[in-house]
């Protein structure tokens, strides 16, 4: 057995109170041994966490990860406009190396800001698990399927990728890929094609994601055509069971709200996209009190502009406030929930926590910045305080991913440089 140590810091634990600890590693199982006092002993290697704040690494429960190569690309504009006229078009233009580099940018990402564990729908998805392979995160992954504007042999074979990636995929990279079926929104993939393809997937045992009430157009068409609300409908297509993760729900009424609390349907809050979309603001304490899985989530950097976590979390914290009217709304200790074990639990990953038996996916932050003095309350920190670049250790699966700030399963540089260069030639594609 090989064993990892992090030592000399303080421990977020599982119900959020924070103590002074080591954290003892199973390198080999990627399994946490224990947390508590003097556990560095003979340690075959050790990361220092002095000054430190060691916490479970953080989940991004919603995201495309290679629109990076879209980051900055397309902004200011509302959701609709923004697809139809800009991401779609140029989207059709992407080549699987080009989904290869942004994915690589997007997990370089993720690992400085202390991510370990993301949900991921795009398209060329293989590609993603090699760069996820490379990289050493966990992911649950799916190819998002889409009927709208394709002919009926065309959306088709569409939803069959998408069940060749949920079970081709799954269980790749030593187990650290999971995978679901992703039909897109309930608005893009026809009703037709949810009905035969849905019981397809529940064979296979995977979870559906999809996103829903985003925006109020998505709402009202579903509304208009058949009759009943949006999460009515999707339960009427079999796309609301305990396993499944809708993204986004800021358009969800009371009776929705009590729908997935029924069914165990859990909700990836994204409100950085949501804000800049103008989308709206989710309706997340009240989905939270009426006991709904809350997780979050940063959607694409193409309308975030960033996969921080941190950022995401104290968006959340800050959204759920104004949501409400009430400055106790969607506190300091429920975000810190929803961006470890809450989107953990949410995507279906055993992680987000740290304790004895739990995977080893954790991050250390770096305490000693001018922003996080005096430390009166480490997890008020986290959640409204600490930034991406306070992130100074990252470890998944128990395999060190970056080490003060030294990313050592990827090459930085030739992360951003090959997927600068991808970008270009992409926009160019796009445009002429």
């Amino acid at each position: 057995m090989t064993t990892l140590a992090i030592t000399g810091g303080q421990v977020l634990l599982p119900d959020i109170t924070v103590t002074r600890a080591d954290v003892l590693v199973d390198q080999d199982s990627g399994e946490i041994l224990a947390v508590g006092t003097e556990l560095a002993g003979d340690a075959d290697e050790t990361l220092e966490a002095t000054d430190s704040l060691v916490t479970p690494g953080f989940v991004n429960g919603h995201c495309h990860v290679a629109m990076t190569l879209l980051r900055g690309y397309a902004d200011d504009k509302a959701l609709d406009a923004w697809l139809r006229e800009d991401i779609f078009p140029t989207e059709a233009e992407l080549t699987p190396e080009d989904v290869h580099r942004g994915a690589k940018l997007g997990l370089l990402e993720m690992i400085k800001s202390g991510t370990t564990s993301f949900a991921d729908m795009y398209f060329m998805v293989p590609r993603i698990a090699d760069a996820v392979e490379e990289a050493g995160l966990r992911a649950r992954l799916g190819h998002g399927v889409i009927s709208v504007a394709s002919s009926d042999e065309e959306a088709r074979a569409d939803a069959r990728e998408g069940l060749d990636v949920a079970e081709g995929l799954d269980g790749r990279a030593d187990g650290r890929i999971s995978t679901a079926f992703m039909p897109h929104s309930l608005t893009t993939v026809g009703g037709e094609y949810l009905e035969e393809f849905v019981p397809q997937a529940r064979d296979l045992d995977v979870p559906i994601h999809y996103h829903a009430n985003e925006t109020a157009n998505e709402v009202a068409p579903i509304v208009e055509e058949h009759g009943v609300r949006p999460m009515a409908y999707a339960a009427e297509k079999g796309l609301l069971e305990s396993d499944d993760f809708i993204a986004h729900g800021v358009h969800l009424d009371e009776s929705e709200i009590a729908l997935l609390a029924e069914a165990g349907t859990s909700v990836i809050h994204c409100p950085a996209s949501n804000m800049k979309l103008a989308s709206g603001m989710a309706p997340v304490q009240r989905m939270l009190d009426a006991g709904v899985t809350v997780g979050i989530g940063t959607d694409g950097a193409a309308s975030n502009n960033d996969l921080s976590m941190l950022d995401e979390a104290r968006d959340a914290a800050m959204i759920g406030k104004l949501e409400t009217g009430d400055a106790s709304a969607v506190a300091a200790e429920s975000v810190v929930e929803m961006m470890t074990r809450g989107s953990a639990e949410a995507i279906g990953l055993d992680t987000g926590r740290l304790e004895e038996g739990a995977p080893a996916d954790l991050a250390v932050i770096d305490l000693e910045k001018p922003h996080l003095t005096p430390r009166h309350d480490l997890v008020s920190h986290l959640a409204y305080a600490v930034a991406a670049a306070d992130v100074r250790h990252t470890v998944c699966d128990g395999r060190v991913l970056m080490r003060d700030r030294d990313v050592l399963t990827l090459d930085e540089d030739a992360v951003r440089s090959r997927a600068s260069e991808a970008a270009e030639a992409l926009v160019d594609r796009a445009e002429t």
